[in-house]
């Protein structure tokens, strides 16, 4: 059984496909998972895949969802996608790592795309 947090989450990672989508992105894979580390959303246009993390927020006592990206989840995220780009990589896609945060407060559904939100996390 999901949890509300899980479920609020799905729902902020369907919001986000379908921004994506809409501007022109495939999205390639829906939780790409690695052990306990996973990926949200997979996305590709023009040879640039983005490995992209989503957060969601109701409302904005929090802060923006955007800034909740820390250094660890930065590695794991970086470890994630190098296990991607092994299994599914092609010459000669460029990859990146972009956030979109996801704010819902009421009826209004924001969303925010960082793109090449961060490097490669060592």
């Amino acid at each position: 059984m999901r949890t509300h947090n899980q479920r609020f989450g799905a729902l902020g990672e369907r919001i986000a496909a379908r921004w994506l989508a809409q501007r022109g992105w495939r999205i390639v894979y829906h939780r790409f998972v690695n052990g306990r580390r996973d990926i949200d959303l997979v996305a590709e246009r023009d040879g640039v895949v983005a490995f992209v993390e989503v957060k969601a927020r109701k409302g904005a006592e929090f802060g923006d969802p955007v800034e909740a990206v820390h250094r660890r989840k930065q590695r794991e995220l970086t470890k994630s996608a190098q296990v991607w780009i092994d299994r599914h990589g092609r010459q000669p896609e460029t990859y990146r790592f972009d956030v979109i945060g996801v704010l819902v407060a009421g009826e209004r559904v924001l969303v925010k795309h960082v793109e090449n939100a961060f490097n490669i996390a060592s």
